[in-house]
């Protein structure tokens, strides 16, 4: 990490945004394991547990235009101190929701929840880009991403031992045969788990909150807001680059939410295990994809990030066709390795994508890309469909197509900028 990358007078600012990367990588890996937590304790099918994913990711999508429109008219610090009371006010509603046993007060709280970390990553990604010299941004904004995955697994050890390790052992068809009374107690305690935990890290987000209030952090530096909106749109349209970024974004996030809401479910059927025991392949997932976000950071040095996207995406379609078609370790051996490969993609893709953007147009193009995780919202139920009807192995033939759109997409990026670096 050099001056360069990151100025020495910025650096405070970097890690306290930095921090909010792991924050919504807490909620983003938790989110994973409800599905689990979910399916067991309500006896769901898998189509009925993805709305978990729908509430969050659909979410996102809601939230990230307003989220643009908000910080161009006042600051990136106003969007980071919007998208945290937002955040925290979401976990906190999982205390009622608990006590409601209500799934349907569940998927109202997680909305919430989403639509802060919606915000927050409209504003932190354009913020991080805006903290040094274009040269490195994209390199700058991997480096701010390896919070990502590191709050990912403090997600996944949260839900093992405070959630998963709580829930009773029985299944679909026993508690079915339980008393209702003795149901009753079961899932209250099951749910209680869920929600203490949650309002834990309500009160952890309202820590940051006021450490951020009274912080000094650099203002915007987009400082022309005279472009309409509908120029904005006119400008990024135009922007094949751009556009082809946003279609990639959105298959990337739809394979990342798939490939990890099923990571457990896939191991379960593999190994006849309980959900904290195929949570540990799960946190083995996340810790591959941590320690390759910063490899692939360190290789951004040598190789254009095009081109490792490129190799990364092929890595995808081939590891998760070795899902599909063998079983046992070596399978779950693919499984993880899938994480490895993906750990560069979603800052790489975003970087790529604004690559040509200028200034005045960066937030509202950050913001498409965020509306673009709208595919975790939707390509997970589609999963969980065909994982209904045809079984879950058959079921990552959705992430393979997913990967052959991003490699389409590095193919494109890297022959255009081969192209221009060979006219000039």
């Amino acid at each position: 990490m050099t001056l360069k990358t990151i100025p020495r007078n910025l650096f405070l600012p970097f890690f306290l945004v930095s921090l909010l990367f792991l924050l919504w990588g807490v909620a983003n890996n938790m989110n994973d394991t409800l599905l689990a937590a979910f399916k067991r304790i309500m006896s769901m099918s898998d189509l009925q547990t993805s709305l978990v994913q729908f509430a969050f990711y659909g979410a996102y999508f809601c939230f990230a235009l307003p989220a643009a429109l908000f910080i161009m008219k006042f600051t990136y610090k106003a969007g980071i101190l919007t998208g945290l009371i937002l955040y925290a006010a979401g976990t906190l509603l999982f205390y009622p929701a608990g006590l409601a046993a209500s799934y349907p007060f569940f998927l109202v709280a997680i909305y919430v929840m989403a639509g802060g970390c919606s915000i927050l990553e409209t504003t932190a990604n354009p913020y991080i880009l805006s903290m040094g010299p274009k040269e490195s941004s994209t390199r700058r904004l991997n480096i701010a991403q390896t919070f990502n995955p590191i709050g990912a697994i403090c997600g996944i050890l949260l839900s093992r031992h405070f959630i998963l390790s709580e829930l009773h052992s029985a299944d679909a068809l026993e508690r079915e045969n339980m008393s209702s009374q003795a149901l009753r107690e079961v899932q209250a305690h099951e749910l209680n788990a869920i929600s203490g935990t949650y309002v834990i890290i309500g009160c952890v987000l309202l820590i940051l909150f006021l450490i951020i209030f009274f912080a000094k952090m650099p203002k915007d530096k987009d400082t022309d807001r005279s472009a309409p909106l509908s120029e904005c749109f006119r400008v990024l349209w135009k922007d094949r680059n751009y556009r082809y970024g946003v279609i990639a974004q959105f298959f990337y996030v739809g394979v990342q939410t798939c490939v990890w809401s099923f990571t457990i479910r896939y191991v379960m059927s593999e190994t006849n295990s309980l959900e904290k025991d195929a949570s540990l392949i799960f946190l083995y997932s996340i810790i591959a994809f941590t320690g390759c976000r910063f490899l692939f950071t360190w290789l951004m040095k040598y190789y254009k990030p095009s081109l490792l996207l490129l190799w990364a995406s092929i890595g995808g379609i081939m590891l998760t066709m070795a899902v599909i078609f063998f079983s046992g370790v070596f399978s779950i051996i693919c499984l993880i390795a899938i994480s490895a490969v993906m750990s560069l993609m979603f800052p790489t893709i975003y970087g790529i994508a604004l690559n040509n953007v200028e200034g005045r147009y960066t937030k509202i193009g950050a913001s498409g890309l965020i509306m673009a995780i709208l595919g975790g919202a939707l390509i997970t139920p589609l999963q969980a469909l065909v994982s209904d009807i045809r079984g879950i192995s058959f079921s990552f033939f959705i992430p393979a197509i997913c990967f052959v759109i991003i490699f389409a997409f590095a193919r494109y990026s890297y022959c255009k900028i081969t192209t221009e670096s060979a006219e000039k």
